[in-house]
């Protein structure tokens, strides 16, 4: 990270600031997300819809194990940019090339147990029937790719931490726009079916892993590592750890989300059921592009501006980025409230689809202009470095109210309950998060520092 980019996250106006860095995590995000709509509907319409409940089912599987990257890649920037804003260039190295080492440790034994149990890792997924099939053909083909993937969205996180978040961008616009093209040509034009579209996916992969290793090796990074930061180091690897697992946490809380969500939409409704949700999921990627672009712009800001004892930007970042997010969440509502019917005709031509989807959509993007609070409040506590509340908050949606609705409100409301199972889950975590992070900015946010003359 260059000296500019360090005065940048420590002098600039917040409002500006976060604009610079959530304005290209948005648009990264967009187009990851829209290349998962796009290719949804291209899946949709040349497949079949029964394609569309496969890759439905494979997503939380292969998903999981690139968020090891993910984690990895979010609890090491964390440490990265608080050792930035310290000046301890020397840690930030040393966490980088462990970062690595990790990644590949981790993803590549993930990845050979995956293939090993495919036959029983699918029909847990929700894998059965008509599904089995094109769910097996997709997920061996993407799971070849996913330690790639797992790199890249490691190297991503970094490239972040580093305040160069135009080239985040562009590591996030690659494959997508890339697996639409090769969708187009191997599935539309070679007619290779579900296997075209499992290579379009890992190609697009390797494709962004390219331009990352690039990045790394080019005079645009300032984090130049060697072989003997390879090495593990205990201490770094167990901050990497506490505060990854939360981010790796809330992925396994989706996967299982998944997994239960398919299992028990299944048995109430069989596969037009699973495939709803497939959709509504993907609206849930891609609707949702602003307000985590704000949200990973955040973290980058919190961050350095915590590792500089700066508490009186970190509680003006809080509440830019809770304000800017809310505003955009509330479009997002307006919108998938206004037109569920037009948005679900884009996936399929399926008369029983397009029937159930729309109501299921408005139910679970009830409570959308409140989540803001959530996302930048569990967030906040990752950016600096408090594992335990980051933790509690990133699993409190889910884990501790989601997952146990959907087991509950089914038996009084049927599918019904399912759906209303997200916008409870929505309003309990939301206010679960403003009671610690309120906490928090009154404990903590508003003590001046101590600043210790003696270096």
């Amino acid at each position: 990270m260059s000296k500019t980019s360090a005065q940048d996250l420590g002098s600039q106006p917040i409002g500006a600031l976060l604009i610079k860095q959530a304005v290209p995590a948005s648009i990264g995000i967009l187009v990851m997300s829209l290349n998962i709509l796009v290719d949804t509907i291209f899946v949709g319409h040349w497949i079949g819809s029964t394609a569309i409940a496969a890759i439905n089912v494979v997503l939380p599987v292969s998903f999981f194990i690139a968020a090891l990257g993910m984690s990895i890649g979010i609890g090491g920037s964390s440490i990265i940019s608080r050792a930035l804003g310290a000046s301890d260039a020397i840690k930030a190295l040393k966490t980088f090339g462990n970062q690595i080492t990790l990644t590949l440790l981790l993803t590549i034994t993930l990845v050979i147990l995956g293939l090993w149990y495919i036959d029983a890792i699918i029909p847990a997924f929700g894998g059965k029937g008509a599904i089995f099939e094109p769910a097996k053909i997709y997920y061996r083909i993407v799971l070849y790719g996913v330690p790639i993937l797992a790199l890249s969205m490691m190297g991503n996180t970094v490239i972040r931490a580093e305040g160069k978040p135009k080239f985040a961008m562009y590591a996030m616009m690659i494959p997508s726009v890339s697996n639409l093209i090769l969708d187009y040509i191997f599935i539309n034009l070679l007619d290779f079916g579900m296997e075209g579209a499992a290579w379009a996916t890992t190609i697009s992969y390797g494709l962004c892993f390219i331009f990352i290793l690039w990045f790394f090796i080019s005079k645009h990074s300032e984090l130049k590592i060697n072989f003997s930061h390879f090495g593990l180091n205990f201490p770094i690897v167990k901050e990497i750890a506490s505060l990854g697992f939360v981010t790796l946490s809330r992925q396994a809380v989706v996967s299982i989300t998944y997994l239960l969500m398919n299992n028990i939409l299944y048995d109430l409704g069989g596969e037009t059921s699973v495939t709803s949700y497939a959709i509504v999921g993907r609206m849930l990627m891609f609707a949702m592009f602003p307000v985590l672009g704000v949200t990973q712009g955040f973290l980058p800001i919190a961050g350095f501006n915590y590792g500089a004892q700066n508490y009186t930007r970190v509680r003006e970042t809080i509440n830019t980025a809770i304000k800017y997010a809310s505003i955009l969440a509330t479009l997002v509502f307006i919108v998938l409230m206004v037109f569920p019917g037009a948005i679900t005709k884009m996936f399929t031509t399926n008369l029983e689809v397009i029937s159930q989807t729309p109501n299921a959509m408005r139910w679970v993007f009830a409570a959308t202009p409140i989540i803001a609070v959530q996302l930048i409040g569990a967030a906040y506590f990752q950016a600096i470095g408090k594992a335990k509340p980051a933790l509690l908050l990133t699993l409190s949606r889910q884990g501790f109210f989601f997952i146990p609705l959907i087991f509950i409100l089914p038996i009084y409301y049927g599918e019904m309950g399912v759906w209303m199972s997200f916008p409870i889950s929505d309003v309990l975590s939301t206010l679960l998060t403003a009671y610690f992070l309120n906490r928090e900015i009154v404990k903590t946010l508003k003590q001046e520092p101590v600043i210790d003359s003696i270096s």
